[in-house]
């Protein structure tokens, strides 16, 4: 059986789109962990810097 060139070529471009949807995922989720670490610590500085009302 002999290989198309056009399923090779198709074939290489599904694994380049695979490897450019992962990575879009991996980096959305590393942008929201670090923006989430950002905010918890801006509570925690923000909470700590108020006084306490009685």
């Amino acid at each position: 059986m002999v290989e198309s060139p056009f399923l090779s070529i198709l074939a290489l471009v599904a694994v380049v789109l695979l490897l450019v949807v992962t990575g879009g995922i991996g980096y959305l989720t590393l942008a929201d962990w670090r923006d989430r670490r950002r905010r918890d610590e801006e509570k925690r500085t923000t909470r700590s810097a108020t006084p306490k009302r009685r």
